[in-house]
């Protein structure tokens, strides 16, 4: 009934990817363009990153669909293994059974059958999805597999895809050796809102669709909720569609999005991803503030109520610092009336206070931390001095103790 009332032969907007939906943004083609590159040159590393729901799983099964059959694909799937397991898991993919090998019998099975692959006048593509995941153990093993024939007839062609603390991964010293080894790199970023527009339409015209379903006041309302991210507009654009139906209308509009939304219970995509931006402490009691500064850019200035706030290289953050050297979620800083505490999360390159990693560290007035390439000073002040103790200063003040 669903697909009737819309004239469509098929869902458009699942979540799952389908090669046969993907819209080639002019980013995708690039990274598509990168990926087919290295097939052809087999030699060095091609790396994809993106956002979570980006596009890179859909791309990538486009890419693999429509490799020749002179071309051998490993596919990797599970990353939050151990560099034997992940041998394993590349000889399974061949049709080897790997599971009561030492690590050195997976070794000699491994590059065995890749040169005999080679003998044949195959190419051998070993594609890593959630990349971001692998521990440098298991990608300096996936180096070593580069190495795998002689000189210009080397056979591996390897593709590494993941959100973006890949890079800063790849970026660490022990790594170096892989780094010189990528060829290429490219980050999928959200749809513009022309795209995200082109990107409806085409998914619609896929599924089968002879007319227009969404009013045109429809699509910069997507693109204000989404941001370009095309899972997001899948979600928010397939349950539009469900509040048309239900109200038993063939075509969707402004009204349809905006209830879509709520029952979503989204805010604009500013708002969810960067509360600094929406303005939204504007309404609080302003009590310190944060000045970031890195060489070569502007200072900014982030008025801080009582709260937590997470720092890090990705737009979700309430801080973002847009560097190669800060991880997608890097810390977390935690203000309460009289102090503030700012704590790593497991970044790659961690926080410095006076020219020493520190894992925490309760902040005063005038305090600066280095992350990356940014400073951060925290400075006190600018509160009107009728704030109370609360439960949350409390916690904080238990929390300075233990420090």
């Amino acid at each position: 009934m669903y697909l009737e009332s819309f004239g469509l032969k098929e869902h458009p907007f699942r979540l799952s990817p389908d090669p046969r939906f993907l819209f080639l943004s002019k980013q995708h083609a690039r990274a598509r363009a990168y990926m087919e590159s290295t097939v052809w040159f087999s030699d060095g590393f091609v790396v994809v990153t993106g956002e979570i729901g980006a596009g890179k799983t859909t791309l990538l099964e486009q890419f693999l669909s429509e490799l020749d059959d002179g071309v051998t694909v490993a596919r990797i799937h599970q990353t939050q293994v151990t560099a034997v397991q992940f041998l394993q898991s590349v000889l399974a993919q061949f049709g080897i059974r790997p599971f009561n090998m030492r690590k050195a019998e997976l070794l000699d099975a491994l590059s065995t059958h890749l040169r005999e692959l080679l003998a044949e006048g195959r190419r051998v593509v070993i594609v890593v999805d959630e990349a971001q995941n692998l521990d440098t153990t298991v990608l300096e093993e996936i180096r070593m597999l580069s190495d795998v024939g002689p000189g210009a007839g080397r056979v591996v062609s390897i593709i590494l895809a993941g959100q973006p603390e890949l890079n800063a991964t790849l970026d660490s010293p022990e790594l170096e050796q892989l780094a010189q080894r990528t060829r290429l790199r490219f980050h999928l970023k959200a749809l513009t809102e022309a795209e995200t527009e082109a990107y409806i339409r085409h998914r619609l015209t896929i599924a089968g669709a002879e007319e227009e379903i969404f009013a045109p006041e429809v699509f910069p309302l997507v693109y204000r909720y989404t941001g370009g991210v095309p899972r997001l507009i899948n979600t928010l654009c397939d349950t539009a569609m469900l509040v048309a139906f239900s109200e038993e209308r063939g075509t969707v509009s402004a009204d349809d999005l905006r209830e879509a939304v709520e029952e979503l219970q989204w805010t604009d995509y500013a708002s969810r991803t960067n509360r600094f931006r929406a303005g939204v402490t504007l309404d609080q009691d302003i009590i310190a503030r944060i000045v970031v500064s890195c060489r070569g850019e502007e200072p900014q200035e982030y008025p801080l109520p009582r709260g937590r706030f997470v720092i890090g290289r990705t737009p979700d953050n309430d801080i973002q610092l847009d560097s190669r050297f800060v991880s997608r979620h890097h810390a977390h800083l935690t203000v309460g009336h009289n102090s503030a505490i700012i704590e790593d999360l497991k970044s790659t390159n961690g926080i410095y206070f006076g020219g020493r990693r520190v894992r925490r560290k309760t902040l005063k007035d005038g305090d600066a931390v280095i992350i990356g390439e940014h400073e951060l000073l925290y400075r006190e002040g600018d509160f009107d001095g009728s704030a109370t103790g609360t439960q949350f200063d409390a916690e904080l003040e238990e929390e300075r103790e233990e420090d």
